[in-house]
């Protein structure tokens, strides 16, 4: 089976989706691999060592596409016309492994579907124990949440830690962290690593034992239904929890240096719950860090990409925070990819079993047809929109 791993060619992706080590494995276990030459500089892993692990290094991206069984990327394929049309180097009926985000770029959609390319969308992997492996939402989403408060305590206009100095005792600025999925729960112990007098809140009252597990203090409201979606996901409050939220968070972030929002409905959408009043009503100096901002983001006034300033409050709204990491972020990218890869390899060949609870629940395209319902509703919705 031929594997292809182009460059990643969106702007400011810096991560690719295979590195040597995992190269080395898939070739062991009777895989054939290209790879795309420098498609991992920018991650600090050369040509010379994918050689080495066995892999082809190729400059003729057509070619290579269009003799892949399955391609490998990181991001949403490119569909041009400002770039190459990696949708349309591939060949009808080959494989595509990658995270599509696949309500987002509803044009991918179509166009993998079209071409009749078998897609799967390792962010829509079922979050179970025997798919834990595979996971990349969760491998990049701890890496979320550690950069994004070290970039926190950079903007902030105060020391993280108690200091105790000669001219006396400087206290340990507090951080508020909003959301305990993955990217909060390593934003609350980054922070206290740092020093953070650190507090927290979830819509799902269960995570309260993991808040306090990692040292954090547990802040949150009683609410009058579930906000859970299972599989660790959070979903939409109603009117009225909604409300006393927004009381809640209000009255937090008036009281803390540092507002970390990590919120998002299903793993994939960012609910506007920091409004443009609440940041007013925050001190000046304070910072908030909006890393939802790949979602849409939490702050009503994050504008994705930038930092801005309202009433003395910085705004931070970075995206693609995991790319800031490229080294380790492929390394754990490229793990989660062989890990899949190799749970569906038996007898020299990949068991395309849409029977299987994990490529059922990833599949996006197959056979010409948009195959998972969330997706196929999006389209359909923005059709008659």
């Amino acid at each position: 089976m031929k594997l292809a791993v182009p460059k990643e060619v969106l702007p400011g992706e810096s991560r690719v989706a295979l590195v040597p080590e995992s190269v080395k494995k898939l070739i062991a276990a009777g895989f054939t691999i290209a790879v795309e030459r420098g498609a991992g500089d920018r991650a600090f892993f050369p040509d010379a060592a994918y050689i080495e692990a066995g892999a082809t290094i190729e400059d003729d991206v057509a070619r290579m596409l269009g003799a892949a069984d399955m391609v490998l990327k990181v991001g949403p394929p490119s569909t041009g016309p400002s770039t190459r049309n990696e949708v349309e180097l591939m060949r009808p009926g080959a494989m595509l492994l990658t995270s599509l985000m696949p309500t987002r770029n509803l044009d991918a959609v179509k166009a993998l579907a079209a071409r009749r390319i078998t897609c799967f969308s390792t962010d829509a992997i079922p979050r179970t124990t025997r798919a834990q492996a595979m996971d990349t939402l969760s491998s990049m989403a701890n890496i979320t949440g550690y950069k994004g408060v070290l970039l926190a305590a950079c903007e902030l206009c105060k020391y993280t830690p108690m200091f105790m100095t000669a001219a006396g005792t400087l206290f340990a600025s507090k951080y508020f962290v909003i959301g305990a999925g993955v990217a909060g729960l390593q934003a609350i112990a980054t922070a206290r690593r740092l020093g953070a007098h650190v507090f927290a809140t979830d819509v799902r009252p269960e995570v309260k034992e993991q808040i306090e597990s990692v040292g954090a203090k547990y802040v949150g409201i009683e609410l009058k239904q579930s906000a859970s979606a299972g599989g660790g996901y959070a979903a939409e409050l109603s009117e009225d929890d909604k409300a006393r939220q927004r009381q809640m968070l209000a009255e937090q972030c008036g009281q803390v240096d540092v507002v970390v929002s990590t919120a998002l409905i299903g793993g994939v959408f960012a609910p506007r719950i920091i409004t443009a009043d609440i940041v007013r009503r925050m001190r000046p100096g304070s910072v908030v860090m909006d890393l939802a901002a790949d979602g849409g983001g939490n702050c009503e006034l994050s504008k994705p990409g930038s930092t801005v300033v309202e009433n003395g409050v910085k705004i931070a709204a970075p995206l693609n925070l995991p790319a800031t990491v490229p080294t380790h972020a492929s390394i754990a990218w490229s793990r989660n990819l062989l890990n899949f890869i190799t749970a569906f390899w038996k007898d020299k060949k990949f068991q395309l079993d849409l029977t299987d609870d994990i490529l059922r629940g990833c599949a996006i395209t197959h056979e010409g047809e948009i195959v998972h319902p969330k997706t196929k509703e999006a389209v359909s919705a923005a059709g008659r929109a």
